[in-house]
């Protein structure tokens, strides 16, 4: 028996690829999973994660919502403490990813990304923070060009980069109750939001600077997320990269 068997988690984006895979994979240790989705074309895969999530015996339900609006985040927190009687876990897996030079960015694209990188990330801790059972976990997927020097991804690694600092804060401010707050740093992932932003070329380079010439995969970090909720409870107020060695610190 899991440690985790009978606890209830948040999953945002928690649907498909990356979000799916910890959604099931937290079942199968027993966690009750609300799986998150934003918008009506991904509710057919929330759909399928429920279901699958189900099989393994488990309690599960779907939310969807803009979590850039702090009033969705909350009614996601609820809508799990309603269906299960409390939240153990929470894990924002919510990203979106942009690769264009600073001279042409748009306000639109700007504001977009930080809605959607930064703005989400801080409520989903500040609900967190108000809503997790005592010696809880959060977990928030960042990015492994946190820690590299590189062009075009100004907003997506500059919007990701507040969640460290969000993160350290929460962690000292939740540890009172036991309540563990950590980012995961992914390399460029092998699922289909990273490939529209890159040349074939470019591609072949990111795998070159991993180890194992590959991209990283969801299921490379699914083990890692799910470790810090258990095992690895008491690491706290860190960003861990898990990329193959694409980039350090």
């Amino acid at each position: 028996m899991s440690n985790l068997t009978g606890k209830s988690a948040v999953v945002a984006a928690g649907a498909k690829n990356l979000g799916g895979l910890i959604s099931t994979t937290l079942a199968e240790r027993g966690v009750n999973v609300a799986v998150h989705y934003n918008s009506a074309s991904s509710e057919p895969d929330a759909d399928k994660t429920v279901a699958a999530v189900q099989d393994t015996g488990v309690k599960a339900i779907k939310v969807q919502g803009d979590l850039t609006e702090p009033a969705n985040v909350a009614r996601l927190f609820d809508a799990a403490v309603d269906a299960f009687g409390g939240v153990d876990i929470a894990i924002n897996t919510v990203g979106k990813v942009l690769r264009k030079p600073i001279i042409e960015t748009t306000e639109a694209e700007y504001d977009s990304m930080f809605d959607i990188n930064t703005k989400a990330a801080y409520f989903f801790l500040q609900q967190a923070g108000k809503q997790l059972n005592d010696g809880g976990s959060v977990i928030t997927i960042v990015t492994a060009l946190l820690a590299a020097f590189t062009d075009g991804y100004s907003t997506y690694a500059g919007a990701k980069s507040p969640v460290e600092h969000f993160t350290r804060a929460a962690a000292k401010e939740f540890a009172p109750c036991g309540i563990s707050v950590n980012n995961v740093a992914p390399g460029p992932m092998d699922t289909p939001f990273f490939y529209p932003e890159e040349t074939p070329e470019r591609v072949e380079f990111h795998k070159s600077q991993a180890m194992g010439n590959r991209l990283t995969r969801i299921e490379d970090i699914a083990p890692l997320v799910v470790f810090l909720t258990d095992e690895g409870n008491w690491i706290t107020g860190q960003t861990i990269f898990a990329n193959g060695g694409y980039t350090t610190r």
